[in-house]
């Protein structure tokens, strides 16, 4: 496959990952603050707030498990940005409670970690 169309691919992938996993949030009684955030640090797929809690999601989608699981893909260094999108957002919003999961898609599977990192 070319690459341009490798990385199209991939963009359609991730972006149905993401459609799935605020659909599966949602249902699970979450309620969406912002998809798509954008700080100087980078960006956080979702913003969810429950119970009090804001919670700040990476999605992480795969068609199969060659290269392992859809959360092995969250590593050191994409927790840390995410921390600093929280301290940016909270900044911003205001003080809150705060929690970081990983939504794993597979296919048409979900699998939400709470408490991630």
């Amino acid at each position: 496959m070319p690459f341009a169309q490798k990385d199209f691919h991939k963009k359609l992938l991730g972006r149905k990952g993401e459609d799935l996993a605020v659909k599966y949030m949602q249902k699970s009684g979450y309620k969406l603050v912002k998809r798509n955030f954008v700080t100087p640090f980078g960006e956080a797929d979702a913003i969810f707030t429950k119970d009090g809690v804001t919670v700040f999601v990476e999605v992480k989608t795969r068609t199969n498990t060659a290269y392992g699981e859809p959360k092995d893909a969250v590593g050191y260094t994409k927790r840390q940005k995410y921390r600093k999108i929280a301290e940016y957002y909270t900044l911003k919003h205001g003080e809150t409670a705060i929690s970081f999961a990983v939504v794993e898609v597979l296919g048409d599977s979900v699998n939400l970690i709470k408490d991630a990192f």
